[in-house]
């Protein structure tokens, strides 16, 4: 018998998903600048591979590339948010009608688990943890649906709107209004509705969600503004020129 192909990965490819996973889980920011040598100290790379995956990123959408700067973690923007959430929350409407279907008993406890944890870091302020279940939550619903290319897309597009899903802090108020809507949510998948819980999840994304990445939105808006205003009082002569 023949023997089968050996499917060999560059270095670069490698690297690429855990830096991915670096910016998910919010080690590295909106806006931030990539420190390349600290990563080539923590992959045990030379900068060649990690400039490689940082283009791959870049390709994405995920980071910009800037002239004599390096790369950045990308901003979301009001366009990407009306672009990308919808087509986000179809994703989820139909993890949500594939996950009811074919969930197990247990896997419907596994979720209530995870959810009754994300209340308690929620009713203790915790919000990194909070948000850490959450989007556990919510990936739970993507693998209980078992469609791998459902599941690629979601990955995609989620690492383009991750700032404004399990990074961001959030308001009071839009913590709040989340958490009621993720007690629907459950009780939806609980009762086996997928209809009900797919309307949930894409009004969960289209409302809740987007409502917040537009306030994050703005209160960037806000502090870039604030900074060069920090300076001018700081040095009025600035101001005449």
């Amino acid at each position: 018998m023949p023997a089968a192909p050996i499917v060999r990965h560059s270095l670069h490819e490698s690297l690429v998903a855990p830096l991915r996973e670096m910016i998910l889980q919010g080690e590295l920011k909106p806006g931030d600048k990539v420190p390349e040598e600290q990563l080539c100290e923590r992959f045990g790379v030379s900068r060649t591979p990690i400039r490689e995956a940082l283009k791959v990123l870049a390709a994405e959408g995920v980071l910009q590339i800037l002239p004599h700067r390096g790369a950045i973690v990308a901003r979301i923007t009001e366009e990407q948010v009306e672009e990308l959430f919808p087509i986000m929350a179809s994703l989820e409407r139909l993890a949500g009608r594939l996950a009811s279907a074919h969930a197990s008993d247990a896997d419907i406890a596994r979720v209530r688990a995870l959810h009754d944890r994300m209340i308690d870091h929620f009713e203790k302020g915790e919000e990194v943890e909070y948000l850490s279940h959450n989007r556990l939550i919510h990936e739970a619903f993507f693998d209980l649906a078992g469609n791998a290319t459902l599941s690629a897309f979601y990955q995609q597009i989620l690492t383009r709107i991750h700032a404004c899903r399990f990074v961001m802090r959030k308001s009071r108020e839009h913590w709040a209004a989340a958490v009621a809507d993720h007690e629907k949510i459950i009780a939806a998948l609980e009762a086996r509705d997928g209809e009900r819980l797919g309307d949930l999840l894409e009004v969960h994304v289209t409302g809740t969600t987007a409502g917040i990445a537009r306030a994050f939105i703005a209160r960037m808006k806000e502090e870039a503004q604030e900074v060069p205003a920090a300076r001018a009082r700081r040095n009025p002569s600035s101001l005449s020129a």
